[in-house]
């Protein structure tokens, strides 16, 4: 018998060494991520001891026998992994801990509070005597964590227990709701920091650059997710769910989260933690397909195989493939995408059940246009095909063209991030440029204590766990520039710091605070039999946290009147 891997694993890859038997793979060394898209544990070597279950952050790992019917196949699928690549010893030494640093002489900031912040602070407060100051320009923590996954992937999101441990050190200090780049520079940060670590992700949607782009309609799925996970910046967003189709442009799994979100009922998401606004908005909502649409392959698709298993466990959602008629394994192909051909195989073969939904997942299309006059009323796309040497060949637009009739398209294809004054960027890739988490200048030189890691660092891939070995990287450059002497200079102290945040009208919002919040919103879901009902406007999440020391939570947003 054995323990699984199942859907949402995070790669946070701290199973791996507490496995006894060293029978979790694939393992990379110290700051190295791999490549699949999850880890797998080998039925023949697992000796049944439970310890990886037991530190799973997100509830990942399942004892065989208790595998829920969706998730049986991941029993199937661990032993596949190990069928292609059978289980050899691995032995890395862990990295040596760092010795103490004298309280005062290392005082980092981090810019940002999602997983890649997180991730940091967390490898910095490792190591006693290092000061960490975090900033987050929202009132709350965890960025794509919060605001990201979707809220039906409640286990995902219980990764936020691993920081616990860091967030409750005396040397971390948190500061919400300060916008670093206009309540303080990041000469600011220089100022009063030896060195800055920006883990500020990567928030703005890549465009198509095709005619029509611009119609009401036609949506980023960035702020279509962020609308329904109750970010502040969004809550006001419009989304038209008057048609019968939404179009998804891409096929990664924001696309799929967006697709289920679609077609879910309103019973399903009432259970979640989905922000009010888009539950009601849903609700009332016409759609009954969803086709997601991508330009290549199916074996090319960036989609996870979990994810894609996952579909076909929705109740009364039928799944169709569509444009990809080679769906046959090759040598060349590795594990998983061996086993998403063998799931689309599978959709294709099931016989129809009358169901009301659909997801249509349509490869070898490229959209061309946006159509419509003053709003969007359909997308125009194209066939592509595979040409004589194995490349894309894209379709005619004047012969190979159809019109999906929509008044709904979310692209999702990718994410860029934003510059910040004072720090180098690169305009082409939409990153801060560094080599191993150090920002270099214009002539490729390391500039003194700066950093970066998280999808500022390396663009928008990778799964939670991914930012773990990112930061681990980027601190370790961090503190072997503190060993060599790079770190050195006269800074302002902790008052300075508070100082000059009063003096410019700037209220940080305390980890009090955000544990104000946290049972606030934890109340408010109680009442309605959900993990949490969350305030999605500024004002609301301030006054909570203000309020810690009160029963009802502050003043009450019009979202919560029902105004």
């Amino acid at each position: 018998m054995a323990y699984v891997i199942t859907q949402n694993c995070c790669k946070d890859a701290s199973c791996v060494p507490v496995c006894p038997v060293d029978c979790i793979r694939p393992v990379g060394g110290a700051g190295e991520s791999t490549d699949t898209e999850m880890l797998y544990i080998d039925p023949e070597a697992c000796i049944d001891c439970g310890a990886c279950m037991d530190e799973c952050p997100v509830g990942a790992v399942h004892y065989e026998d208790d595998l829920s019917p969706s998730m049986a196949r991941f029993k199937d699928i661990n032993a596949t992994y190990f069928a292609r690549h059978p289980l050899e010893p691995y032995s890395s030494a862990p990295a040596p801990k760092h010795r103490p640093v004298t309280p005062g002489r290392l005082r980092v900031a981090i810019v940002g509070a999602g997983p890649a912040a997180c991730y940091a602070a967390t490898e910095l407060i490792g190591v006693d005597g290092v000061e960490v100051n975090l900033f987050e320009r929202l009132p709350t923590p965890y960025g794509l964590v919060r605001a990201g996954v979707a809220p039906d992937h409640q286990h995902t999101k219980s990764i936020t227990d691993v920081f616990r441990r860091a967030f409750a050190s005396p040397r971390l200090t948190t500061h919400l709701n300060v916008d670093v780049g206009r309540d303080l520079s990041h000469a600011d940060m220089l100022d009063h920091h030896h060195a800055v670590i920006y883990a500020v992700g990567a928030a703005d949607s890549r465009s198509l650059g095709i005619p029509g782009e611009e119609l009401p309609g036609s949506h980023a799925a960035s702020d279509f997710v962020a609308w329904y996970n109750g970010h502040p910046d969004h809550t006001e967003h419009d989304f038209d769910l008057t048609h019968e189709r939404a179009v998804i442009i891409g096929n990664g799994n924001v696309a799929l989260d967006v697709a289920r979100i679609l077609l879910a009922t309103p019973e399903q998401l009432a259970v979640t933690d989905i922000a009010h606004h888009a539950l009601e908005a849903l609700r009332h909502s016409a759609i009954e397909e969803v086709v997601v649409v991508g330009r290549r392959r199916l074996r090319n698709a960036a989609f996870s195989v979990g994810e894609f298993l996952a579909l076909g466990s929705l109740d009364g959602v039928s799944v169709a493939i569509e444009g990809d008629d080679d769906l046959e394994a090759t040598p060349h192909d590795d594990v998983e995408t061996t086993l998403k051909l063998d799931i689309a195989r599978e959709y294709v073969d099931r016989k129809d059940q009358g169901q009301d939904r659909r997801i249509i997942l349509r490869f070898l299309t490229s959209p061309v246009e946006f159509v419509g006059e003053q709003h969007l009323e359909g997308l125009s796309v194209v066939r592509n095909r595979i040409g004589d040497g194995g490349g894309l060949v894209l379709g005619d637009s004047t012969t190979d063209c159809e019109i999906l009739e929509t008044g709904l398209v979310l692209r999702s294809i990718g994410y860029r991030g934003s510059k910040i004054d004072g720090v180098p960027w690169d305009w082409a890739t939409g990153r801060i440029p560094n080599v191993a988490g150090r920002v270099i200048d214009d002539d490729h030189e390391p500039i003194p204590g700066v950093y970066v890691t998280g999808w500022a660092k390396r663009g928008s891939r990778g799964v939670i766990g991914t930012n773990r070995a990112c930061a681990e990287e980027t601190v370790t450059a961090l503190l072997q520039d503190f060993d060599t002497g790079r770190l050195v200079g006269e800074i302002g102290s902790a008052g300075d710091l508070s100082a000059t945040m009063g003096a410019r009208g700037v209220d940080p919002v305390s980890w009090s605070g955000w544990h104000a919040i946290d049972a606030r919103e934890r109340e408010l879901g109680a009442a309605e039999l959900r993990p949490r009902r969350k305030l999605v406007d500024v004002e609301a999440l301030l006054a909570a946290a203000a309020d810690a020391m009160g029963p009802s939570g502050g003043a009450v947003s019009s979202e919560l009147r029902g105004d």
